[in-house]
């Protein structure tokens, strides 16, 4: 049976699993660009960003496969094994030798992401069915996003009481043990609910998109259908600033002379009201749509990243952060509701995948992009470029996204 009511207590466990997922990538938020110049003495953005790099291209890559791999397979054993990847990360964080032990590090993070944070995700659209989709996938990410500000602002605290290894990356390993535990033990198997769906679903016309092949899905999802490939490059570019945040903005705070505590809060705050916000804002585009939510949140996104790029002090950065995350909040949801909305249930996993192939290579393109231009105009100026990025992106969905593609499957 559908509906969010019908499968509460696995909807939830799912949800306190993402967190999980969330707190894994949060252990590094606020640590790992300290330990690069720090410990690692890496004095060129490029070369620090180069683990931001490793994890976007792994975590991009696995997330093509995921959707595949769990339409095969089932949904429970890719989370497992999702866990199983993430188990040698907090263990080469806090022994590597030296910087290409991190950057491995998280080319295996990024392998268990995009396997355990695609699968919650696929997981949730196959309990709920189409009408709470929206709701579903705000309570999803406001979860992870949430397990990341907690975790950056905790870590925070423990380096600056402790040191910068080993003990925030201890707070990770216990998160890896938590989720494989809880996954293996007591999530239970959804794919069936996707069969239901599937069968229930009665127009022709949609019908006969059921039986794409994974070339036809991919094309279809980055180029040919209006509605998916908007949404594709709005994730991307979503996720170009989100590297950049993750990479230069600690940089940019610790220069200025912030404590690490300070730094903390400003590494927490966006993601945290990311992940709160996303309480409201997925539910919010079931009832109104997601065009205009995704068009609206591309360009707070740009105000937020324009205040921080021209700011030099705690508080105007505060207040950035603070509307970067509201921006992403109102985005992040709807994009996912909207790819779910417009693909077919024979292949939406298959679509979840694709879109989150661009999605998470948007952390790489950032990464690269943003080190470049930093060693080569300065952090603020690598910002700004990446907040008028951001607003073209805003005008883009605009434009090209159709504005009644609720429950559409490709009507």
């Amino acid at each position: 049976m559908l509906g969010l009511r019908r499968n509460l207590a696995q909807f939830m466990l799912l949800v306190a699993v993402n967190a999980l997922v969330g707190g894994t990538l949060g252990q590094e938020r606020t640590v790992l660009p300290l330990l690069a110049s720090r410990t690692f003495h890496l004095d060129l953005y490029t070369s620090a960003l180069t683990y931001i790099l490793a994890f976007g291209l792994s975590k991009a890559a696995t997330n093509y496969f995921a959707g595949t791999l769990s339409d095969r397979y089932g949904r429970k054993p890719v989370l497992v094994a999702g866990w199983l990847v993430a188990i040698p990360v907090p263990v080469m964080l806090i022994f590597g030798p030296s910087w290409g032990w991190i950057v491995a590090a998280n080319v295996f993070l990024g392998v268990s992401q995009g396997l355990t944070w695609s699968t919650a995700v696929i997981m949730k659209m196959d309990l709920v069915g189409p009408k709470q989709r929206g709701l579903a996938m705000g309570l999803n990410e406001a979860a992870g996003y949430l397990g990341v500000a907690v975790t950056a602002l905790a870590t925070g605290y423990i380096a600056s009481a402790y040191g910068l290894r080993p003990g925030p990356f201890l707070l990770g390993a216990a998160y890896i043990a938590l989720g494989l535990g809880l996954s293996v033990l007591t999530v239970s198997e959804t794919h069936h609910h996707a069969r239901t769906e599937a069968s229930q679903h009665v127009s022709a016309h949609a019908d006969a998109h059921a039986g794409l092949s994974t070339r036809e899905v991919f094309t279809l999802t980055s180029f040919k259908d209006r509605s998916l490939s908007a949404a594709s490059q709005a994730g991307l570019v979503n996720n170009l600033n989100d590297g950049l945040a993750w990479g230069l903005f600690p940089v940019l705070f610790v220069s200025s002379g912030l404590s690490l505590n300070q730094i903390g809060i400003l590494a927490a705050v966006y993601p945290a009201v990311w992940g709160a916000g996303q309480l409201f804002t997925g539910a919010a585009s079931d009832r109104w749509g997601r065009k205009w939510f995704i068009a609206a949140g591309m360009l707070v996104q740009s105000a937020g990243l324009g205040i921080v790029a021209g700011a030099h002090s705690f508080g105007p950065w505060l207040v950035g952060g603070i509307l970067l995350g509201l921006g992403t909040a109102m985005v992040y949801p709807a994009l996912l509701a909207a790819i779910g909305d417009v693909s077919h249930p024979a292949w939406r996993a298959r679509s979840v995948g694709v879109y989150r192939l661009w999605r998470d290579g948007g952390f790489a393109i950032g990464a690269l992009l943003a080190g470049l231009l930093a060693d080569e105009y300065g952090v603020p100026a690598a910002i700004a470029t990446v907040a008028a990025l951001t607003a073209a992106s805003g005008l883009v969905v605009a434009v090209r996204m159709r504005g009644n593609d609720h429950t559409s499957y490709l009507r």
